[in-house]
């Protein structure tokens, strides 16, 4: 179901995408007591990969980015599984930010371009938005897990805390090759943005006053990210 951009990046950063997770998060207590957590630790390795792999070779600009929000809930999934509560959660938190971030940067390209979403038509454009192509880069960045960024800090804690703890070889390895995944398809994505070959109607005065007094809250969460 295809949303506003303002409205998908708050589905996707903290309310109904992600509300089904943070209940499990509450509940985690609760299900130690069953054996649905071994369940839910290959669902979360499926969710990633499928999500994953999709990414990959989606060219919609605002598809990629939902579906790179299932691949990293999959990962939030598979952390609280193993019983890493406090991890699951601070990864939620911090996925927020730069999730949000990353639509509200791409539906204002989007908006610059008439509507178009196709990344093999409007590459290039974000060399006529300095601004938003450094916050793109940012919370591409965090996603990828960049040091020094929100998402490093999660990611880290959550590749750490699966060494020191007993972990059957296999699983290690499809959990580094989700997370290699997710910087593989940001990537992509920003070549793609990159690449000058868009459309030749683009009129850059047609952008509204929305849009830029709406920079004030894309500043404010590239600083969290």
């Amino acid at each position: 179901m295809a949303a506003p951009t303002p409205v998908s990046a708050l589905v996707h950063s903290s309310t109904l995408v992600t509300a089904g997770v943070y209940l499990l998060i509450r509940f985690s207590n609760l299900m130690q007591c069953f054996r649905i957590l071994r369940l839910l630790i290959y669902l979360g390795v499926l969710t990633t990969l499928i999500a994953s792999l999709r990414a990959l070779f989606e060219p919609d600009l605002k598809k990629v980015v939902a579906l790179s929000t299932l691949s990293q809930l999959g990962i939030i999934i598979r952390t609280l599984a193993l019983g890493f509560r406090e991890l699951a959660f601070i990864h939620l938190l911090t996925h927020a930010v730069f999730k949000a971030l990353l639509f509200i940067c791409r539906g204002k390209i989007i908006h610059n371009v008439g509507g178009y979403q196709d990344t093999r038509k409007i590459g290039g454009e974000m060399f006529n938005l300095p601004v938003t192509r450094i916050i793109i880069v940012l919370s591409s960045y965090a996603l990828c897990g960049v040091p020094f960024l929100a998402g490093f800090y999660s990611k880290d804690l959550i590749i750490e805390a699966r060494l020191i703890g007993d972990i059957f070889f296999i699983n290690y390895c499809l959990y580094i090759l989700s997370v290699g995944l997710s910087t593989r398809y940001s990537f992509r994505l920003l070549f793609m943005s990159i690449r000058r070959r868009r459309l030749n109607y683009i009129n850059l005065e047609n952008i509204s006053t929305d849009i830029k007094t709406g920079k004030r809250g894309v500043f404010v969460m590239g600083v969290y990210s």
